[in-house]
């Protein structure tokens, strides 16, 4: 167990411990595990820098856990002198902040020393750019402990050309230094490539009557009778089915409505059409015509035949048969086997005669011998690659720390998380936390774990077009007019634009006020929905009713209107009456009940009914804004969230920044100008709010007994002595019965 004293703050809602010195980060391995607010996080898809993750993944599978972490702190605090530098996160290291007195602290120094001399500059410190330009570094070094040899590696000619004829022939590798180069397994390539041509063309040589049967000639007259040893075999189809029929001759041979249909255009273009008629003209004697009487497009090529091997073959005669063509075509066979026991042809571009000089020279020892002395520093050399890797984590590493061990960037307004991509603009506001998202699939359960509301945006690069996907998170402002297919403007960290286009949205409240205002929406969305919906059907209806009078007038078929019926509109009057008495009362009662209250009841009264339809929803919004939490986002994008990470109402606002206006602005000149009657309506409506509050406070009783200019000669009784409303007032009922009388 831990003797050391650890320091917590409430972060997020979350106890998260305090790493503020360099001695937090020295004793970093002895903090509880479960303390920690990641356990692991994925190498890419992060704003941080690439090398440094790299450098913190020491096994290489693409993941940082907490023990890489706790290695890197323990090394890093062993080979500098004061681990409180590193909460500096400066990019450059002096040579005093090294730990002498540590081997590895002193072996540091000594390569960091080396790079400066390495790039020529004198100095009493090294930086990240130092570091990293690991071909000025080793541009100037022989050997560089890579296992890669370069021409820059040996001042033998000899072996310069041959390190390069190697390059050239079987490929090369990068070497530190930059250049292309080769290493041992690239050299046993090469010299088994060079043995193997040198044998395969030896047996060449030792057979050559009977594998070069024309000479030097050999090659190319394979090459021709690989051209044209098709078109010869249906040449000699064609005349054997002609000796079959004799009258399919002329359907064999090249008919001449196929030559017409090409006679008047420029012949010289028709090469491809022309190559399809027959090798020679079809007859039934079965022999193949050599000396002119060829297709005119594949006479080139028998000429050349003719010129290196028809005329030696067959004494200078003018056509052959099938037979002698055969054996002709066979003495090639054993130069065809030949071929296909081809070797070494990675090194053919060199040459038989460079080949065997390579061979005979025998310098493969010494290039050997040259790649070993070069790995013999390959200590001096991981070393120099082990200063850049410190520089990296002196400068980056408590960064990481506050976004690993404890999420304090993330919840630092001065600061961005290393999993912030950047900021969305859209519907006057501008998303704080965007998130990119890899892969989709794990988001689909995640999203409804989190209880934001969140927008998935697809991201396209105006510049090169790449494209990307990011959860934009929503904390502040309304959602009425956030859609699919809603188009954003998205920056990167960089500062680099994206078009962005919102397909996804996850519904969670976004702020107590949004949802004190939801109810009257959904019920104006409804009413406006109902109205649309019953003007449709009334407008089909009367759509109908015409459609239907029409058909009806031109068919002759009217129908004879029914007797106006009094006692049925004296029925419906009736009922009109009896509701508005029933409203009235309703209403007088209400108002009856309600006389009596002050202004400030009236305050209260609105509140109540206010918070009876909104409260519901304002409670629940509270409920679920207190919970929600960026945890699931991330681990469906990888990590291995250990602690919630809360975003509650106070944080939230500061995350989606709402666009504001000025106060006074000049009024719009197109604006809809108030109709009169409107104007009159709303008039009428103040004035009779005023009248009604003035009437249910007594304010009209008490001001005209105030005035004695109001008063009669007879007072009038005080309200409490009057006869109530309902004993004063008559009513009219108009039956169907008294109407008719």
């Amino acid at each position: 167990m831990s003797n050391y004293e650890w320091k917590f703050s409430t972060i997020g809602g979350k106890n998260r411990v305090n790493i503020s010195s360099g001695e937090d980060i020295r004793h970093l391995g002895e903090l509880d595990q479960k303390l920690w607010t990641v356990l692991s996080s994925p190498v890419v898809g992060l704003e941080f820098d690439a090398k440094t993750l790299k450098m913190l993944d020491y096994d290489n599978d693409g993941r940082i856990h907490v023990n890489e972490v706790v290695k890197a702190a323990e090394w890093l605090t062993s080979v500098l002198n004061d681990p409180d530098m590193l909460l500096k996160k400066e990019d450059t290291l002096p040579f005093s902040a090294f730990n002498t007195d540590n081997p590895d602290g002193a072996r540091l120094l000594a390569s960091a020393k080396q790079i400066l001399k390495n790039l020529g500059l004198e100095k009493d410190s090294i930086s990240v750019a130092d570091a990293d330009d690991s071909v000025a570094i080793f541009a100037k070094t022989a050997l560089n402990g890579d296992g890669i040899i370069t021409e820059q590696s040996t001042d033998d000619e000899a072996l310069k050309k041959t390190i390069a004829e190697c390059v050239a022939s079987v490929g090369g590798k990068t070497d530190r230094s930059g250049l292309q180069g080769v290493d041992a397994d690239l050299l046993d390539k090469f010299y088994g490539a060079l043995a193997a041509y040198s044998a395969w063309r030896k047996a060449a040589a030792d057979g050559k009557d009977e594998i070069l049967p024309f000479g030097d000639d050999t090659a190319a007259v394979y090459d021709i009778v690989q051209t044209i040893k098709a078109k010869v075999a249906d040449y000699f189809m064609r005349c054997k089915l002609a000796m079959f029929h004799a009258g399919s001759t002329n359907a064999l041979d090249v008919s001449v409505t196929r030559i017409e249909t090409i006679s008047d255009k420029d012949l010289s273009t028709c090469a491809d059409e022309i190559s399809t008629y027959p090798l020679a003209r079809v007859s039934d004697c079965k022999m193949l015509p050599i000396d002119g009487r060829i297709n005119p497009v594949w006479q080139a090529t028998f000429d050349k035949l003719n010129k290196l091997a028809l005329e030696k073959e067959f004494n200078g005669a003018s056509e052959i048969s099938e037979e002698q063509w055969n054996a002709f075509v066979a003495k090639l066979a054993p130069y065809e086997a030949w071929l296909g026991q081809k070797a070494g042809a990675e090194v053919e571009a060199l040459g038989l005669d460079e080949v065997n000089a390579i061979i005979k020279a025998d310098r493969k020892a010494d290039l050997l011998k040259l790649i070993d002395d070069d790995k013999a520093l390959e200590s001096e050399s991981l070393s120099i690659d082990e200063v850049a890797k410190l520089l990296h984590l002196y400068r980056d590493f408590y960064t990481f720390l506050c976004n690993f061990v404890s999420f304090r960037d993330f919840y630092d307004p001065e600061c961005k998380a290393i999993f912030q991509a950047g900021q969305l603009y859209i519907d006057e506001r501008c998303c704080e936390l965007c998130i990119k998202v890899p892969d989709m699939g794990p988001h689909g359960t995640a999203t409804s774990l989190s209880g934001m509301f969140i927008l998935y945006c697809n991201c396209v690069n105006k510049i090169n077009g790449d494209k990307m996907i990011i959860a934009a998170v929503m904390t502040n402002g309304d959602v009425s007019d956030l859609r699919e297919g809603k188009h954003g403007l998205f920056y990167d960290r960089a500062g680099v634009e994206w078009d962005a286009t919102v397909f996804k949205i996850v519904e969670n409240p976004i702020s107590i006020r949004q949802a004190f205002w939801t109810p009257y929406r959904k019920v104006a969305r409804y009413v406006e929905t109902t109205i649309e919906k019953k003007a449709a059907e009334k407008d089909n209806k009367v759509m109908a009713d015409m459609t239907t009078k029409v058909d009806g007038a031109a068919a002759g078929s009217a129908e004879k209107k029914p007797p106006f019926d009094i006692a049925k509109f004296a029925g419906i009057f009736a009922a009109i009456g009896l509701a508005f008495a029933a409203i009235g009362a309703a209403l007088a009662s209400v108002a009856k009940s309600l006389s009596g209250f002050v202004w400030w009841q009236w305050l209260v009264l609105i509140a109540v009914v206010l918070l009876i339809i909104s409260g519901p929803s304002m409670l629940l919004a509270w409920l679920k804004l207190r919970k929600r939490n960026l945890s699931p986002l991330l681990n469906a994008n990888g990590w291995a969230i250990n602690a919630a990470v809360k975003v509650n109402i106070t944080f939230g606002a500061t995350l989606t920044e709402v666009g504001k206006t000025p106060v006074k602005a000049e009024p719009d000149p197109f604006a809809d100008k108030t109709p009169w009657w409107k104007k009159l309506i709303y008039w009428l409506i103040g004035l009779g709010l005023v009248f009604w509050l003035c009437y249910s406070q007594n304010w009209i009783y008490k001001w005209t007994n105030e005035n004695p200019k109001w008063h009669h000669e007879k007072k009038v009784k005080p309200q409490a002595e009057q006869a109530p409303a309902e004993e004063a007032t008559s009513m009219l009922v108009l039956t169907a019965d008294n109407f008719q009388a």
